[in-house]
């Protein structure tokens, strides 16, 4: 069962989106450097489709996007809730942050709309550098995923 500690509407994980940011517990991942380092152990919530609503019911006028970040202990159960939000709540976008290397072959890609991979590596940076190892990738409107990681570089 997945579990949520908290939640944040937050404004530059998924670029043009208003997210919902869920930060689910029990990472497996336990990225050296990690800033969330509390969610490396099995506590919080449990995060379902009634929690889901319950969110959509709170914060649904404010968000244009729900982001599960983790839940990398159980990607069959982040494609489900992503499955049930699109069936339900077609309005919102749905983003999974992973910190594995490669998209997980037990989700079906196209029930989600952003996927960013990758553990965070201190030496490389985050996402906003250019030498990040970190990709989120976006659904096309032909189904495809395209890379576009390269927006959170400043360019100067």
């Amino acid at each position: 069962m997945l579990k949520y500690v908290n939640t944040g509407i937050v404004f530059q994980e998924i670029p043009d989106e208003v997210t919902l940011a869920i930060n689910i517990s029990n990472c497996p991942c336990r990225c050296p450097g990690c800033h969330s380092q509390y969610l490396w152990e099995d506590i919080g919530m449990p995060l379902d489709t009634t929690a889901i609503d319950d969110f959509v019911e709170r914060f649904g006028t404010d968000i244009t996007c729900i982001a599960f970040m983790g839940g990398d202990a159980d990607p069959r159960e982040v494609n489900m809730l992503a499955q049930y939000i699109h069936e339900e709540h077609p309005q919102f976008h749905v983003a999974w942050y992973s910190g594995r290397l490669r998209i997980s072959p037990l989700i079906n890609q196209t029930d989600f709309d952003y996927i960013k991979v990758g553990p965070y590596l201190r030496h490389l940076g985050p996402l906003s550098k250019p030498t990040t190892n970190q990709r989120l990738f976006r659904k096309a409107k032909d189904g495809t995923f395209e890379d576009i990681t390269s927006v959170f570089w400043k360019k100067h």
